[in-house]
Formats: C-alpha cells, sequence, structure tokens
C-alpha cells in the first residue's frame, strides 16, 4: 500500500496532479526512480537504485538540466530520451512543482504526454499527418515511403529511444509496451524529422547518380 509520507497534488495543473495522486510509492520513468519520501520526493538513476545516499552527487531540480544535457562522455544529447543518461546523482524535490521540473529537464513533457493518453480519442498525431503540415526545408519528408520510413525507424526510435512509439504509417507497427519505458511518443519529434529529411535527400542523390 501507498504510503502517506510525502504530499498528494495541490496544484492546478492536471498532468501533475494525476501523476502525484496515482497510488504508488516508487515508479520508474524510463531511466529514473522517483520515490516518495518524507514531505517529498527523491530521483536517481536506476543504475543507483542501491546506492548509498552518501556516494551520489546531490542535486537541485533546477541543475538536472545540466546532467540531462551531456552523456558520460561529455556529448551533447539532442534527445533526451536516449538511453545514455549519466549516473551518479540524487535529487531531492520538496514539492509536485519542483518535482515536475525536474523531470522536464530530464524528459521533457513526459508527465504531459502520459496523463494525454487518458483523452477518447488520445491525441496521437501519425506521420503523414504531421509531415502535411510541415513547410520549408521538410516539406520533402511527405515523400519518404512506408518501407523508407520504417528504415528511419528502426535506426533511431527502435534502437535509441525509450519512448514507447504510439504513432505511425500505413503498416508500420507501434511499439509493443513491454520493450518500452513509461513515457509514450505520441507524433514524430523533431530528431525524427530531421532524419527523414535526410534520408529524403540521400534517396534523391541515389536516384541521380
Amino acid at each position: 500500500m501507498p504510503s502517506d509520507a510525502s504530499p498528494r497534488a495541490q496544484t492546478d495543473n492536471p498532468w501533475l496532479a494525476d501523476f502525484i495522486n496515482a497510488r504508488w510509492d516508487e515508479i520508474v520513468i524510463a531511466q529514473i526512480i522517483v520515490k516518495r519520501t518524507p514531505g517529498g520526493f527523491e530521483l536517481r538513476h536506476t543504475a543507483d537504485e542501491r546506492a548509498e545516499v552518501g556516494t551520489l552527487k546531490a542535486i537541485r531540480p533546477i541543475d538536472a538540466r545540466k546532467i540531462a544535457n551531456f552523456n558520460t562522455a561529455g556529448e551533447y544529447r539532442p534527445l533526451k530520451s536516449t538511453g545514455d543518461l549519466p549516473r551518479g546523482w540524487l535529487v531531492r524535490a520538496n514539492s509536485a512543482e519542483e518535482l515536475e521540473e525536474a523531470l522536464n529537464h530530464f524528459y521533457p513533457n513526459a508527465l504531459a504526454d502520459r496523463f494525454a493518453l487518458n483523452q477518447a480519442p488520445p491525441p496521437i498525431t501519425c506521420y503523414r499527418e504531421f509531415t502535411a503540415r510541415q513547410t520549408g526545408m521538410y516539406r520533402i519528408t511527405t515523400f519518404l515511403s512506408d518501407p523508407d520510413l520504417a528504415r528511419v525507424i528502426e535506426n533511431l526510435c527502435t534502437t535509441k529511444c525509450l519512448k514507447q512509439r504510439l504513432w505511425t504509417s500505413g503498416e508500420i507497427p507501434t511499439d509493443p509496451p513491454q520493450i518500452k519505458s513509461a513515457i509514450p511518443c505520441l507524433e514524430p519529434c523533431a530528431i525524427l524529422l530531421e532524419a527523414a529529411r535526410k534520408e529524403v535527400r540521400m534517396l534523391q542523390e541515389a536516384e541521380r547518380r
């Protein structure tokens, strides 16, 4: 049974209230474990689940952005949902708002996207609908065939991203929940769009040659 050690949400934010008021004492969001503590919450890397508190670097919720931006090799992480989040830190959040602040640095809009799945129907924007709205240099992403899109998805979404992809195109299957995290992917992201643009350009160059 969940304890009453940490506060239930007193907030007008519907997705934050939904998350905080759910019946959990500990929950995993991609590579982060969130635990209720007396008066607040604790966040740490899943790889540090059993680490002693004194061995982890204490950081503020606002500083979670610095952790999320770079991997252990110091390389920038443009896609925050890749599986290379550095470990060795501990965030203590003293309120629901501080918890959301930290989670939004680690996984932007994760709670809002989880909450959006409660809508009927959920706001899932599939590839053709999404790319039909693009202009400028991304307009050419509409030309990508489903087989070529499937290859882009395999190289990026399937092998690198921890989110559960719910958008699709044609007969391309969505991600089964058992192999991905609890964060839903409701529409193609900017990284996928750029990968699709590059794929179209590469195919066009190949045809010209």
